[in-house]
């Protein structure tokens, strides 16, 4: 990276300050549940974003730490969105066991990775922007959810709602262990599928029961065929539950099925192909249905042309910046592709380089912290100036 770059060399004569408030983040146990908790680092968001201008709303839950919408307006037509979460999985007493620590090139402490430091990158970005002096944007959004770790949630309502008003999506989840950014994640959705039966003594009238779990051990095998009936379409049998006693032939069965595909238009055809399985369980006497579970999934974040776009300026800067890019498809879901959900292109990853998530291992890489933060503000000039991506 050239040291004659403003914008680096604001950045690196910052890292100790940046490291400083991510000790700070990592020591507050934010757990999902822990609503004082994730309310504080809200709160902490909310204390920097107020001097750069923006406009800080905080959209309160009862159960939940609160939501953080910061908007602020500049003089362009480019309006762009940055998605992160306040939550974490650790439970209280964490962030005291486990303060950050650095070894080495690895900064650990309970969410650095996923995904304080990430928010941080989002923050420093927008800051060392405001110190050269750039509002060549119509309008900068920053949401920060506090429930992305739960599957019960509250803010997929304001992420859908977001993602349309914007022509750019970035994510500030940390970058993949490789470095690679995300371009594309999956589709997935969970079915019940429930088969009903007829009960009977399996050794004295077996012959007037109707085997639940037969049927069902026919369905998941059957289903089980769907796997690549286009790439990347997954079908993956998971809980199973049904039946009492050898002696009874089971009245009642269920399997809990996880359906995954690259496409929101495919997810449906996988559906439609798991929908025709389950009608016909091929035991008589036996009837089966198939219901979502845990609400309506999540969509797909596809690869459009829009998201080609943005990926060709992050590996650009990257590129300028001295350090390799590309972008990566992942079958796992993010907050992104509620965001993107109408047709908004966007990027996922846009944070430090990081893995082990969710572990004492937890990490981010402090030689990444300039180069993916000086990637994130010169990634939000790049869409401002693009015309094809701001049209509208």
């Amino acid at each position: 990276m050239s040291e004659h770059d403003p914008i680096v060399s604001k950045l690196e004569a910052r890292v100790d300050h940046y490291l400083d408030d991510l000790r700070h983040l990592a020591g507050i146990d934010s757990g999902t549940y822990d609503k004082p908790g994730v309310d504080r680092v809200q709160t902490w968001f909310a204390e920097q974003f107020h001097p750069l201008g923006f406009d800080v709303e905080r959209r309160p839950q009862a159960d939940w730490g609160d939501d953080l919408v910061a908007r602020r307006r500049g003089g362009g037509t480019a309006r762009i969105l940055l998605i992160g979460h306040a939550d974490t999985v650790y439970p209280s007493g964490t962030a005291a066991a486990r303060p950050l620590t650095i070894e080495g090139d690895k900064v650990l402490g309970p969410g650095t990775c996923d995904m304080k430091a990430g928010l941080l990158t989002g923050l420093y970005a927008l800051q060392v922007l405001a110190t050269v002096g750039w509002r060549d944007y119509g309008l900068i959004t920053v949401v920060i959810v506090s429930d992305e770790e739960i599957e019960q949630r509250h803010s997929v309502e304001l992420l859908r709602e977001e993602g349309p008003k914007h022509h750019a999506v970035l994510t500030l989840e940390a970058a993949r262990a490789n470095g690679d950014i995300v371009t594309s994640r999956k589709a997935s959705r969970w079915y019940k599928v429930e088969v009903i039966g007829k009960a009977a003594h399996a050794g004295v009238e077996p012959e007037k029961g109707a085997s639940a779990t037969l049927a069902l051990a026919r369905i998941i095998d059957t289903a089980f065929g769907l796997n690549g009936l286009k790439p990347g379409m997954t079908v993956n049998p998971g809980r199973i539950e049904g039946g009492a006693n050898p002696n009874i032939v089971a009245d009642r069965a269920s399997v809990l099925f996880d359906l995954r595909a690259w496409s929101n238009a495919e997810m449906e055809e996988l559906a439609g192909a798991l929908r025709q399985v389950v009608a016909s369980p091929r035991v008589p006497g036996v009837t089966a249905t198939m219901e979502l579970s845990g609400g309506p999934g999540m969509p797909a974040m596809e690869r459009s042309a829009g998201t080609v776009r943005l990926e060709r300026h992050a590996t650009r800067i990257a590129g300028d910046l001295g350090f390799p890019l590309k972008g990566a498809a992942t079958g796992g879901a993010s907050d992104v592709s509620h965001a993107v959900h109408a047709g908004t292109p966007g990027l996922d990853g846009l944070g430090p380089i990081g893995g082990l998530d969710h572990s004492p291992g937890e990490y981010i890489l402090r030689s990444s912290i300039v180069p993916r933060t000086a990637l994130l503000a010169k990634l939000l000039q790049a869409i401002a100036e693009d015309e094809e991506l701001t049209d509208g």
